[in-house]
């Protein structure tokens, strides 16, 4: 991977910055140029979620700027469209409707939540839009209007994450704990199943509203369950204040352990090293993964957003999926929705997190699951990996195989 041009970053900055400012200026016919095609960055920049989304929307510029410095997409450069939906999924769906609306973006790359996801869905739904979605989700959703590129599925973080628990660290009674949204509880669910196949017992499954502080009495009610392992599902700042909790409480992840499908270089950075060391996460990226492609990604992600920034697996699925949006475009020849899902199926592109595939069938991405171990530093080491992508199954939690698809582009056959 080169690294992007600084100077096609800024331009890419001052672009995107002119869409936060002046909309009015952006919509206008001089500025929406023939020569540019206009893309949507839909990442909050402001409230619970922006911990993480401001990095998203760093990324997505980052990876525009990479792909104008080669030529762009069909000969024209990508101009993005900056819009702040403040962690509020309500605005959400309000600035997707301008995007695609006013501002005529063929593609919105964006939402980190399943609420956002969730609010944004009908907009692109009913204006034949796509939205490039790329965090990690529960699974149980089928449409041709997302390419989930870069974004894992229950089977990519459970499977190996809660078996590891039992087999490795020989633990049996999981607490789940989570923010009070469909994600966290669609995690859950999945968790369960799995628990119940392998022998480990549920001994709690509790939440708090999305950017809780308050986790006293939460904490304490897991220190009473006879839990030996908790699995969090929590997102956002909460994350910060659930970390520092169990330390002031006096756990210790070497007794207690933890395990996230949420946590980040970023979340640990914010709360302090010392407050997650020991803990573990299952995602399929790591800042400390070791590809090329990684080493050089860090390098130029830290080069523009200064060198103490860290990467992480949602910021790094952005990346991926910008890149391999525009590789779709090119290869249908077309930057609209129908052309870009028809060519996407099969595209595989070498990421910092190694090499990801496009499933034909659903839409969703082969990935490597990796378990993560908290360092000192806010770094993870890798513990436990994946010898090679792993087929995405977004209903494995009602059953779907390898073997027996239930999510197929053509839509879920329930």
């Amino acid at each position: 991977m080169k690294n992007p041009d600084r100077r096609q970053f800024i331009k890419a900055m001052g672009v995107a910055a002119g869409g936060l400012a002046a909309p009015t200026i952006l919509n206008s016919r001089a500025v929406k140029a023939e020569s540019t095609i206009p893309v949507g960055i839909l990442y909050s920049l402001t409230g619970t979620t922006a911990i993480v989304e401001k990095s998203m929307n760093q990324c997505a510029l980052m990876a525009i700027a990479e792909i104008n410095a080669k030529g762009g997409v069909l000969g024209k450069q990508l101009r993005p469209v900056i819009e702040d939906p403040a962690s509020e999924p309500r605005t959400y769906s309000e600035k997707a409707r301008k995007l695609t609306i006013e501002n005529e973006v063929p593609v919105i790359f964006g939402c980190y939540t399943t609420a956002s996801r969730k609010a944004v869905l009908p907009v692109v739904e009913r204006r034949n839009g796509l939205l490039v979605w790329p965090t990690w989700y529960e699974g149980e959703e089928c449409s041709k209007s997302v390419l989930y590129a870069g974004s894992a599925v229950p089977n990519q973080q459970l499977e190996n994450s809660i078996p590891w628990l039992k087999n490795k660290l020989g633990k049996n009674k999981l607490f789940i704990v989570g923010s009070d949204y469909a994600f966290p509880r669609g995690m859950a669910k999945t968790s369960k199943t799995l628990c119940a196949k392998i022998g480990m017992q549920v001994v709690g499954d509790e939440y708090l509203p999305l950017g809780h502080t308050e986790w006293a009495s939460m904490v304490a009610k897991i220190g009473s369950s006879g839990a030996d392992v908790i699995f969090s599902n929590v997102v956002g700042d909460s994350i910060v204040a659930f970390y520092r909790e169990l330390r002031n409480q006096g756990y210790d992840f070497e007794k207690l352990p933890l395990c996230s499908s949420t946590t980040t270089e970023v979340e640990v950075r914010a709360m302090g090293p010392e407050y997650a060391k020991g803990s573990y996460v299952s995602l399929p990226y790591f800042q400390t993964v070791d590809t090329p492609q990684n080493k050089a990604f860090v390098k130029a992600f830290k080069e523009f957003a200064g060198a103490d920034a860290v990467t992480h697996a949602a910021m790094e699925a952005v990346y991926t999926g910008v890149h391999m949006w525009a590789m779709a475009a090119e290869k249908a020849g077309d930057v609209s929705s129908k052309a870009v899902v028809g060519a996407a199926g099969g595209i595989s592109f070498e990421a910092p997190q190694g090499k990801v595939t496009i499933d034909p069938q659903n839409l969703h991405s082969f990935l490597t699951p990796r378990i993560g171990k908290a360092r000192s530093d806010g770094m993870f080491d890798i513990v436990d990996q994946y010898s090679e992508p792993l087929v995405p199954l977004p209903y494995s939690s009602v059953g779907e195989t390898a073997d027996k698809r239930i999510c197929k582009v053509s839509g879920a056959s329930l």
